[in-house]
């Protein structure tokens, strides 16, 4: 069954895709199905696990630095980015 879907997002979404993309809106949607079901072939393959455990490693590794006892406030914060 041929899909005719009357939702405006949708049919804006494809538009602008179409659009950046100089693709008619039919090859529009086409291209975000099939990247859509790429994408979660491949998290499914690569065994994508929760993003508590993917970050883990990085936050052990950042907590095993010493504490230098300075606070970083927003007078700090200021000074690095030239505001004052």
């Amino acid at each position: 069954m041929p899909l005719n879907d009357r939702d405006e997002e949708v049919d804006r979404l494809a538009e602008t895709l179409a659009s950046i993309a100089r693709v008619s809106k039919t090859e529009a949607v086409r291209m975000a199905l099939a990247n859509e079901l790429q994408r979660r072939q491949e998290s499914r393959l690569s065994g994508a696990r929760p993003l508590r455990e993917r970050i883990k490693p990085i936050q052990d590794r950042i907590g095993g630095y010493p504490s230098t006892g300075l606070d970083a406030d927003k007078a700090f914060f200021d000074d690095l980015s030239g505001e004052a």
